[in-house]
């Protein structure tokens, strides 16, 4: 079996882990969102690419849900010992040497899908059955436009980073914007594997800064409408929550409700103009079945939780196919 995610990193990194403990053989080929990178220090970090890759290879610090176990800060106690800015974001000693590679490998020449493909291969081996393939081998970043009283016009450009990391998504977001999306080309692999796919899973991580930059990669979006894989879509809105991040902040900047319903119609029916044929909500959002079928949209309600891999595996094989014997499975 082949399947497609569409991830982020924290929350889409649990969603693999939950697809690989659900449909055990199958290949897996994640497409990863690359617009969170950013340059710092002079090196090029991949944040969900490295969550990704460092999640499945069991290497994951646990408590933060980022970053590697076992990891020293004796160059970020250096770097803020010089007042060598940006020292906001920090970066452990392992982990220094993963952008340390990345930016070599870049530097020479060799695109970030064949970067990557190095990265994850020192840390799940050779015969993994997951393919961890960035968005794009093009630089794309996410900027928020955020409100600020001191700035010309009452608002200022950051990078999504300094948003989230340095200024805890705090100010007011009035517009989130791509830079260099409408040039960026899907990275080698990521069309073909959706044409192949048996399944298309959307993991329920941002809509805006995650999934959003993905779907927006030119080509990406057709892809997914065209596949003859059906394509089911989990809510990382719980309750009118974001279970992690700051979805909350970034849907209405898009004109988007911070709610399970309005994110489905938000993606949107493969029967209208959109790519999902099914939209699975939490059980406590299942009063919004109503609204997602009278927008054309299929949907169910199970629990969503992420507490482990086989509670995931349990509700991804009943978003999939919630009972085989009633007509409504999507996929076996």
């Amino acid at each position: 079996m082949q399947i497609v995610v569409l991830a982020g990193g924290v929350g889409g990194s649990r969603f693999v882990r939950g697809v690989l403990a659900a449909y055990p053989g199958a290949r897996v080929t994640v497409v990863g969102n690359t617009a969170d990178d950013i340059t710092l220090h002079g090196l090029r970090i991949c944040p969900d690419l490295d969550t990704m890759t460092y999640a499945l290879g069991g290497a994951i610090d646990p408590e933060r849900g980022w970053g590697l176990a076992d990891e020293g800060w004796r160059v970020m106690e250096e770097l803020r010992a010089h007042a060598a800015e940006p020292t906001w974001f920090n970066l452990g000693d392992r982990d220094i040497a993963t952008h340390l590679i990345r930016t070599q490998m870049l530097a020479a020449g060799y695109p970030l899908s064949e970067v990557t493909r190095a990265l994850t291969q020192r840390w799940w081996g050779t015969d993994s059955p997951v393919t961890l393939l960035p968005m794009s081998d093009d630089r794309v970043e996410t900027h928020v436009v955020v409100a600020d009283d001191d700035a010309p016009g009452g608002r200022r450009a950051v990078h999504f980073q300094e948003f989230w990391v340095r200024l805890h998504a705090a100010p007011r977001v009035l517009e989130v914007v791509q830079v260099g999306i409408e040039e960026a080309r899907p990275a080698p692999g990521v069309l073909e594997a959706l044409a192949a796919a048996d399944l298309v899973l959307v993991a329920p991580s941002n809509p805006v800064v995650s999934i959003g930059p993905v779907l927006a990669t030119p080509g990406v979006r057709d892809a997914v409408r065209a596949t003859s894989a059906p394509v089911v879509g989990f809510s990382g809105i719980l309750s009118g929550r974001p279970v992690l991040g700051m979805a909350d902040k970034l849907l209405p900047a898009i004109g988007v409700e911070v709610d399970a319903a309005a994110v489905g119609l938000h993606y949107g029916s493969r029967q209208a103009d959109g790519v999902l044929d099914r939209w699975v909500v939490d059980s406590d959002d299942a009063a919004a079945l109503a609204r997602l079928r009278d927008g054309g949209l299929e949907a169910l309600a199970h629990p969503l939780l992420m507490t482990d891999p086989e509670t995931t595996a349990a509700f991804i094989r009943a978003g999939v196919s919630p009972d085989p014997d009633d007509g409504r499975a999507l996929a076996s």
